[in-house]
């Protein structure tokens, strides 16, 4: 009789332990299939919904600036500044970081994890040295006594940029909280979390914003 209650007592401590290992697993997997669900059951989720928000928002902050922008240079005293050279070469950059994103979002898709990992760091690292790039921009500006104060044209230069910038950093944070999201799930790696896609809609955005302002300020004068 204390033979078979002892074996009774490490049957549950063994299935208790299983449970224990088993549960995170489980609940992840289930985080995973709610997820999958909810995308399938509506054309758009809560967070495309604050996406979208966030976006017009942006957009119409942006807007207002322009129309400050283009009124303030019909006025006679308008001096234009040159575009630092390195402009060139954080455009680049800051394209080529959307083309690797998307790279990246076709290997995940295609079940390449080795190939996802690689791309989505490079997204990353490519972002902050357009940002890097930014800062150094401002220095050549400053090496040639352009500051924001010099003139209307610099003063919007140097607030659109920075303006750009500060929402690129949070893209930055969100894609890396995004790229931890998509690793978390390796065990299916075709599926796409949605933190994933939507940073990467809001990254373009960014990328075609950059494109606008650096076309307004220095192609249209």
């Amino acid at each position: 009789m204390p033979d078979v209650f002892i074996n009774a007592l490490i049957a549950e401590k063994n299935q208790t332990a299983q449970i224990g290992t088993s549960a995170p697993a489980a609940w992840k997997n289930f985080e995973r299939a709610a997820e999958a669900r909810s995308e399938e059951a509506l054309p758009y989720t809560d967070a495309d919904l604050g996406l979208w928000g966030l976006l017009a928002t942006v957009a119409m902050l942006f807007a207002g600036f322009t129309s400050a922008y283009l009124v303030r240079r019909v006025s006679g005293d308008w001096q234009p500044i040159a575009p630092p050279g390195l402009l060139y070469v954080n455009t680049i950059i800051l394209l080529l970081s959307s083309i690797t994103l998307e790279v990246a979002r076709l290997s995940r898709r295609s079940g390449r994890q080795t190939a996802f990992h690689f791309w989505t760091s490079a997204s990353t690292l490519l972002g902050m040295a357009f940002l890097g790039g930014q800062v150094l921009a401002w220095r050549q500006l400053q090496v040639m006594g352009i500051f924001l104060p010099t003139s209307a044209h610099s003063s919007f230069f140097y607030l659109l940029t920075g303006l750009h910038g500060v929402h690129l950093l949070g893209g930055v944070f969100g894609l890396l909280y995004a790229i931890r999201r998509a690793w978390s799930y390796d065990s299916d790696p075709v599926f796409e979390p949605a933190a994933l896609r939507l940073t990467a809609f809001y990254w373009h955005f960014l990328t075609g914003i950059w494109i606008y302002l650096f076309f307004l300020l220095f192609v249209w004068r």
